[in-house]
């Protein structure tokens, strides 16, 4: 998968696009020397065929007519390569700018002969992870165009079609379409489901015991949750929009499905907002608790100077160096001072607890 979202990336060599005109094609991710890998799956229900190229016109001796066809390309640092697609399918200069910018919101456009929608691919291991995923559906085609990190979110439907399992390989390429974008929220869901029990885990150190450390990955775990809520609150607008669309590419059949996907995005944002909310209350809980501890100390603190205030004032009056005192030469001063500071040690002790202030 992709860079870690705080990771700053390095730019390539390619020119800025300020004041470019609309349509210049540049990438804007990490440099990479590696070839481009195109993965061809052509499948209908009873034939299925799919092989690695590194080159598109090898990948195009392949492409029968009647069947399903799913091109997967890992790298859009090639801007040649994306070009050949461009004229191949008739892809429209906005969209193949958009397919190599990596830092675009989630979107769908639908365009005259084909469609396309540009998403985040999310991952969690010890942190949220993403990368761009631009899916172009045209006739009986779907064309993934991903960054060649540490694999996708596509293992499940490939197997699917490996051994035929489902409806997949009955439908066209619409459903696959579907598929891929429902393997995609998939992820937000695991992403969600491990943060939460991180949260989980937090919450319990910070009540039971809050340290510094606790408020640093607390920190880290907001930091997630919104750029989590960033990613999804376009997602849910892009099936808006594909369900709002009247494009002859997805069939009403298979627009059930994208409506049951509109539900798991609005699922996946309550959430994600219940997180933001409750990581909220928890640093409030942090901030009480530590707060909290401050008042006991100072109040612990503010009773033995209470204490030791006339005491200290009874000692340092007989401390004066005065000759001519009258209880100076008093044979049970001594005594007598002692008495008289246990006696208002005893007496503001026994004044604080009724006043339940100890």
């Amino acid at each position: 998968m992709s860079k870690n979202h705080k990771r700053r990336r390095k730019k390539t060599n390619a020119p800025h696009n300020i004041g470019s005109p609309p349509g210049t094609m540049f990438y804007n991710g990490e440099e990479k020397d590696q070839r481009v890998k195109i993965t061809l799956i052509e499948f209908n229900e009873t034939e299925y065929f799919e092989d690695n190229f590194y080159d598109l016109s090898d990948c195009l001796t392949h492409v029968k007519d009647n069947m399903v066809k799913w091109i997967n390309v890992e790298g859009v640092h090639n801007i040649e390569l994306i070009e050949k697609f461009g004229k191949l399918y008739n892809l429209h200069p906005l969209t193949l700018e958009d397919i190599v910018h990596i830092d675009q919101r989630s979107k769908f456009e639908d365009y005259d002969h084909y469609v396309i929608t540009i998403l985040k691919m999310i991952m969690y291991d010890t942190e949220v992870h993403s990368e761009q995923l631009s899916l172009v559906l045209v006739e009986n085609t779907l064309i993934s165009f991903q960054e060649p990190d540490s694999g996708d979110a596509f293992d499940i439907i490939r197997a699917r079609l490996r051994q035929n399992k489902g409806r997949i390989r009955k439908l066209n390429s619409d459903y696959l379409f579907y598929a891929l974008l429902d393997a995609v929220v998939d992820c937000y869901f695991d992403a969600i489901e491990k943060i939460g029990d991180k949260v989980e885990k937090i919450e319990e150190e910070i009540i039971n015991e809050p340290r510094r450390e606790s408020l640093i990955e607390l920190y880290k775990l907001k930091r997630e949750v919104i750029y989590l809520r960033k990613q999804v609150w376009p997602l849910r607008d892009m099936i808006s929009n594909l369900l709002r669309s009247e494009t002859s590419f997805i069939t009403s059949s298979t627009q059930l499905f994208f409506r049951d996907l509109q539900d798991h995005s609005t699922r996946i944002i309550d959430t994600v907002e219940t997180y933001r909310d409750l990581l909220s209350g928890i640093m409030d809980i942090y901030l009480s608790t530590n707060s909290n501890k401050m008042n006991e100390v100072m109040k612990v603190l503010t009773i033995i100077s209470s204490i030791f205030i006339p005491i200290t004032f009874i000692v340092g009056v007989y401390g004066m160096n005065f000759d001519i005192m009258p209880e100076l030469r008093s044979p049970y001063g001594y005594a007598i001072v002692w008495s008289v500071i246990l006696i208002l040690i005893i007496g503001q002790i026994i004044y604080f607890k009724k006043k339940k202030w100890m």
